[in-house]
């Protein structure tokens, strides 16, 4: 899976990764794989509860449409509500403006035994923020440090963070959101807002680009997931998740009292 981690200091470029790349799999095996990967992904979510000692962030980010919400449903079909819980971040209320940008985001990582999914992030700060110019550079330029900073935080007590950017073209996004116009049942789910983002589609790429650049780190890295093929998607990010999880070396607890004569009548 080093295929689609970004090494810290790499200089990224969006245009090497392809979006549709399948690893020469087809659509068949990979599903299998992930549907193993499932299982045991359930196994190790129960291991990390029941343990207690570790934390787990997992952060999503994506131009719109790129499936961050069926990555979430698919990816993690089989875990345990109880143990899991999603965080969407969407347009600051007046309160959370009237503080500093990493306010909201803190209370809402996992505390031990949790798995806590950001759909989107403090990285809204780097770059919708950085795309409209809702602040000066001179205060979004000096994000990257302060992220840096508050994700070292964050994994010097003990949290493991994994950060994917679904990777999709411009053209697919086209068809995407042509999908859900097409589609009366999936109204709901069209912006018209969506159209003007998308109109600055150049001006995120850079904005993502020096987001992955500055904010890849050994203790929280990038992964570029080529998303175009919903199936692929799935299995790159549960491999990663999987082969993650089983290096924490976790155990169940062990049982200090003697239930060898204990009788449940």
């Amino acid at each position: 899976m080093d295929t689609y981690r970004v090494a810290p200091g790499a200089v990224v470029n969006l245009g090497d990764f392809d979006p549709a790349d399948t690893g020469g799999l087809d659509k068949t095996t990979a599903k299998a794989e992930t549907k193993q990967l499932n299982r045991r992904l359930e196994t190790l979510q129960e291991l990390l509860y029941a343990e207690g000692k570790h934390k787990v962030l997992v952060i999503l980010q994506a131009m719109d449409a790129a499936g961050k919400d069926g990555t979430i449903r698919h990816v993690f079909d089989r875990v345990n509500p109880q143990g899991v819980k999603v965080a969407s971040y969407k347009k600051p209320t007046s309160n959370e403006l009237a503080h500093d940008y990493l306010w909201r985001v803190h209370e809402h990582t996992p505390g031990n035994g949790e798995i806590t999914i950001f759909n989107r992030s403090h990285y809204e700060d780097v770059l919708i923020v950085r795309v409209l110019g809702l602040v000066p550079e001179t205060r979004w330029a000096s994000r990257y440090e302060h992220i840096r900073a508050f994700e070292k935080l964050l994994a010097d007590e003990g949290t493991t963070i994994l950060k994917f950017y679904l990777n999709i073209s411009k053209a697919e996004q086209k068809a995407r959101l042509q999908a859900r116009l097409d589609d009366p049942a999936k109204h709901w789910k069209f912006d018209s807002g969506d159209l003007d983002q998308r109109k600055r589609w150049d001006d995120y790429m850079t904005a993502y680009e020096m987001a992955l650049s500055e904010t890849s780190t050994d203790q929280a890295p990038w992964y570029v997931i080529p998303a175009e093929r919903k199936w692929f998607r799935n299995l790159v990010i549960s491999r990663i998740l999987v082969e993650v999880l089983e290096g924490l070396n976790m155990a169940f607890p062990e049982q200090t009292e003697d239930l060898s004569t204990v009788v449940v009548e």
